[in-house]
């Protein structure tokens, strides 16, 4: 996943995928229900501790992993 709406997308069809509202969910992360609909629609500011507490109410979890570096020292030296 590289984007914000990535992330939305995933945690839309993983509420689906449990029956859930996005109400319901909201409840059970302890957010708002305006958070998880910002969150599903891939607002790119949505605040990142919230997220995690979304992503764990559905049993997500979010890994990183480091990407191969930039061709030809794009990044400078």
């Amino acid at each position: 996943m590289t984007t914000p709406s990535d992330i939305g997308e995933i945690v839309r069809r993983a509420r689906k995928g449990m029956g859930l509202r996005q109400d319901e969910l909201a409840a059970a992360a302890g957010v708002g229900l305006r958070f998880v609909v910002d969150l599903e629609r891939g607002k790119p500011t949505v605040q990142l501790g919230r997220t995690l507490g979304v992503l764990g109410a559905l049993g997500l979890d979010l890994h990183i992993a480091a990407r191969a570096p930039p061709p030809n020292g794009l990044l400078g030296s």
